[in-house]
């Protein structure tokens, strides 16, 4: 039975003389995914992390491993002593393994990696001798270029193993490698992947929520908190700063053109993430905006948006379809949670015919007459930080 997990890293061999550092951070993000493991112990070596645990637990362990970012592929393997006899009896028990338990192979081939060059076999030959003996013990049919299983051997100066399986990881970089930065979370589909897709590129995530009650209830409240707490996880645990909105809404609803609404609530959103970001030690704010998905979303209106911004705005959805979007929701496990029915304070008060080609000049007139930016300090002084256990 497998005893060992191959974890291959990702982007990180990219990574010149800071590739320690991120590894360091990698090995700290699986620590805390595999604390409720206690029996597995991680080893590092040949340029990868090795996890070590029982059988019994191995599953368990590598569905919670693939969620880790900065890893390309897992592998359950069996540690097995560099010599071709050994090597062999253990790619043989593998495959028959893998067909006990209901993978029927009609073909096979053997890819042999030999990191230690002292080991007297070159990668061809232990293919050759390690392929014989499952010809000779299944029957099955070799096949180099499409083979229905591929068995993997490798021969390391630390360590030997063998394997037949390989599970896609996560990608991207290990959180906690590229800075903090703040997410603007709603409770609908995109900015719960948009925050996904930070952590991804190697970012710890806060977030912030609007809230306008009585115009947005208590249950909308505690959709964005679920979202919130299904990216904590990655991270360990998330910030989540909720700040009450309607005051800034109402002066909008009663003293600015209806058609500027949207523009000046997302203008006020961003000078208050941008003081709060701050006050976090993020580095960047995050949002689920795309372009030209709905009518805020222009290139005008984005950029009218943004100047209130006192931090580099990223936005990863940018240049999804909403179909993209979608099926990265359905993935990460929060599209049917966002697909719930909410009241989004951005669409309170929306006019029917809203303003597409934001100007600068007519916009800052409208929000000088309101006094915005004195709300705004009272609502990043108001805010309430909720801490989401991952």
């Amino acid at each position: 039975m497998p005893d060992l997990i191959v974890l291959r890293h990702g982007e990180l061999f990219l990574k010149g003389d800071n590739r320690r550092q991120f590894e360091q951070v990698l090995e700290s993000n699986l620590r805390r995914t595999l604390a409720p493991i206690p029996e597995a112990r991680i080893e590092r070596g040949q340029g990868r992390h090795f996890v070590r645990c029982p059988a019994a637990e191995l599953p368990a362990a590598l569905a919670r491993l693939s969620r880790v970012f900065g890893l390309s592929s897992l592998s359950p393997a069996v540690a097995v002593a560099p010599e071709l006899d050994a090597l062999g009896a253990a790619a043989v028990a593998a495959v028959e393994e893998a067909i006990a338990r209901g993978r029927r192979p009609r073909s096979f081939r053997v890819k042999a990696r030999r990191a230690d060059k002292s080991f007297p076999h070159p990668s061809p030959e232990i293919g050759r001798e390690v392929g014989a003996c499952v010809v000779a013990a299944t029957g099955l049919a070799v096949d180099l270029e499409q083979p229905e299983l591929t068995v993997g051997v490798e021969i390391g100066p630390v360590l030997s193993f063998v394997f037949v399986e390989r599970v896609a990881g996560a990608g991207g970089l290990p959180v906690g490698v590229s800075g903090k930065v703040l997410l603007l979370l709603s409770g609908g589909i995109d900015s719960p992947v948009a925050g996904h897709l930070m952590q991804k590129r190697g970012c710890r995530l806060d977030a912030v929520y609007f809230h306008s009650p009585p115009f947005t209830g208590a249950r909308t409240r505690a959709k964005v908190e679920q979202l919130a707490a299904r990216l904590a996880p990655a991270q360990g645990d998330l910030t989540l700063a909720v700040v009450t909105f309607t005051p800034i809404q109402t002066a909008v609803r009663d003293g600015a053109p209806c058609e500027m609404a949207v523009i000046l609530y997302r203008r006020a959103m961003m000078r208050i993430a941008s003081a709060l970001a701050q006050q976090r030690g993020c580095l960047a704010l995050a949002t689920g905006e795309n372009l030209g998905q709905v009518a805020s979303q222009t290139i005008e209106n984005l950029s009218c948006i943004e100047a209130t911004a006192s931090l580099l705005v990223l936005r990863p959805l940018v240049a999804f379809d909403k179909a993209e979007t979608i099926e990265l929701a359905r993935r990460i496990g929060t599209y049917d949670l966002s697909t719930e029915p909410y009241e989004d304070c951005c669409s309170l008060f929306v006019p029917r015919h809203p303003l597409i080609r934001a100007r600068p000049e007519p916009v800052e007139r409208a929000e000088a007459e309101l006094a915005l930016e004195a709300l705004c300090a009272e609502a990043v002084a108001g805010a309430e930080l909720c801490s989401l256990a991952g």
